[in-house]
């Protein structure tokens, strides 16, 4: 099979104006590169997790905002920015937990407000710069963080990762696990392990994925293996992403996440949280008032197995998120550089 890192996860086909992602649902069994159009199949494939991570999802929205602002009819600037504006909140509505994705329409919408006098043509290719922007600085922004969280490693550690906050879920390097790209380019032998990371089991089919395709040396456990891995001194170090870091330093991230971080404290092993600044949302005061999204129930009882492996009708708590709290985190990682509690990012 193809490596997965010779294909982007998110781009622009400029010639038949579409969004192009790696349908995430299918890996790793198949690579298959979805061209989408239509504003309600790109609002699905980031509702369906085809393309999913916090970057990546901000990085399509801005392109769907783009798409579908050349499918507007009209010249009138006003008009068009009223109907830009509709689109703009039904494809923030697709995911309320990360915040990237509003961040990203916000700014694809304050291009438009900000030429407020400008034709209809102009501000179409404004706002198609702006969203080829938002995905190269993604990029840069990546590097940097694995940059900066590198200086808190060295050769030889064992590295614990939850959930897929890789190449797949931004446009290249990934944020928790830009480090693993950087340290194995210069030798740095990590090893790495991977919870499976439930209930898409992301961890396993993506993250394991692509970086043992990497060549890197990866060890993919169950999430109720941290404990035993972090007792035998296995684990140097937690370096996990996320979607949405309150002012207090609390973070959103995939569901698991806040039982690591609790594991990782009693055992002394540093957490990382490894975050752009976009996905700091100085509105949100604490982890409390960060709407978490809940999943269908068929995606723990049945989605994995060959027949159903719960009783029919039982209730189901699927949380797609869970709340880390910023105590148990050592450091929060961005591009601009390393924050330590007490966290205050107003």
């Amino acid at each position: 099979m193809d490596n997965i890192l010779n294909y982007d996860t998110v781009s622009l086909d400029e010639e038949e104006c579409a969004l192009e992602i790696i349908d995430q649902t299918l890996l790793p069994y198949e690579i298959k590169i979805l061209k989408l159009k239509d504003l309600k199949d790109i609002w699905d494939a980031i509702y369906l997790l085809k393309v999913r991570g916090a970057p990546a999802i901000g990085v399509a929205a801005a392109m769907g905002m783009y798409i579908a602002a050349t499918q507007i009819h009209t010249d009138d600037t006003e008009e068009f920015l009223k109907i830009l504006h509709g689109k703009k909140e039904y494809l923030n509505s697709a995911r309320p937990t990360a915040v990237n994705l509003s961040w990203a329409l916000n700014r694809m919408e304050k291009v438009c407000m900000d030429n407020s006098g400008a034709d209809v043509c102009k501000l179409c290719k404004l706002l198609k710069k702006e969203a080829l922007d938002i995905k190269n600085e993604d990029t840069e922004m990546c590097r940097r963080i694995g940059e900066n969280a590198l200086s808190l490693l060295k050769k030889g550690d064992g590295l614990l990762t939850h959930c897929n906050a890789g190449q797949l879920a931004t446009s290249k390097y990934g944020t928790a696990t830009s480090a693993m790209y950087l340290g194995h380019e210069r030798g740095y032998g990590f090893k790495i392990y991977c919870d499976e990371t439930r209930p898409l089991l992301q961890g396993a089919r993506l993250t394991a994925f692509e970086l043992s395709g990497e060549g890197m040396d990866v060890t993919l456990c169950c999430d109720n293996m941290v404990a035993s891995l972090m007792r035998q001194g296995l684990i140097n170090a937690v370096l996990v992403g996320c979607d949405r870091v309150a002012s207090n330093g609390d973070v959103a991230n995939k569901i698991g996440t806040s039982v690591v971080a609790t594991v990782a404290q009693r055992y002394n092993v540093p957490f990382y949280v490894c975050a752009p600044s976009s996905t700091i949302d100085t509105g949100t005061a604490t982890g409390n008032d960060i709407v978490i999204e809940q999943r269908p129930a068929e995606e723990v009882t049945e989605m994995w197995y060959k027949r159903r492996m719960a009783p029919e009708n039982i209730k189901v708590y699927n949380p797609a998120f869970d709340i880390t709290d910023h105590e148990l985190i050592t450091a929060i990682i961005t591009e601009r550089g390393i924050l330590r509690a007490p966290y205050d990012l107003n």
